[in-house]
């Protein structure tokens, strides 16, 4: 069993925990968590009582090497993010490449990821779509947008629900008004809400409340 596993949790819904991941957490040696505080919750929640240490972006690169050392040598180790699949726009991918590195073995179970319901419900095409995570907060935001412009495939971004106007904005500028888009938010969770329009009307229904909880946005190609 001396492997790395990923391990998704649940974004909201505690019932989205798999039997197999509460199963892959008590038996692993140890848990990697990027909020301990956070994840305590959840494996209380569980009756998990494996043993948990911090990692996160701002110690990932001090550490992935000896944790991959530790796991190539019979130990067990699963990562998990606050929440969804760890890697996804969350830490992971270093200490994962170091592992593949080294010849130690990865193995991601399947599980909650927010983009996937988001697109599901967007009635925008999902044959091809590309994933482009957080955009730069300040520095070089338009410059990314702008390289989309002519992007044929249906796009998914994350946001945080404080910079969502700005955001429609900045697409509304480069996209134009009338482009198809959907916005969720609090997926899986008890005020879910899935808002599908173009990005003048998107930015005037969020423009008229308080806008809450983690965001995903869905935009249409150029030519769909």
């Amino acid at each position: 069993m001396s492997k790395l596993y990923l391990v998704p949790t649940p974004i909201g819904n505690l019932e989205d925990m798999t039997l197999r991941a509460i199963r892959i957490l008590k038996e692993v040696d140890y848990i990697l968590a990027e909020d301990t505080r956070t994840s305590g919750f959840l494996l209380k929640h569980f009756e998990i009582e494996t043993k948990m240490f911090s990692h996160h972006q701002f110690n990932e690169h001090k550490a992935v090497e000896h944790i991959a050392d530790k796991i190539k040598n019979g130990q067990s180790y699963a990562l998990i993010s606050d929440a969804g699949t760890p890697s996804i726009s969350d830490p992971g991918f270093l200490l994962v490449k170091t592992c593949i590195e080294i010849g130690v073995a990865v193995e991601c179970l399947p599980g909650a990821t927010a983009f996937v319901p988001a697109l599901a419900v967007s009635g925008l095409p999902s044959d091809r779509f590309c994933f482009e995570g957080f955009l730069p907060p300040k520095k070089g935001r338009n410059k990314k947008i702008k390289a989309l412009i002519d992007e044929e495939r249906t796009m998914i971004f994350y946001e945080s629900p404080y910079r969502l106007l700005k955001t429609l904005d900045l697409f509304i500028e480069f996209f134009g008004e009338n482009r198809n888009a959907s916005v969720s938010r609090e997926i899986s969770k008890l005020h879910e809400e899935n808002i599908q329009g173009t990005l003048k009307e998107l930015h005037t229904h969020f423009s008229a409340k308080t806008i809450k909880g983690e965001i995903v946005i869905v935009v249409s190609g150029i030519n769909q």
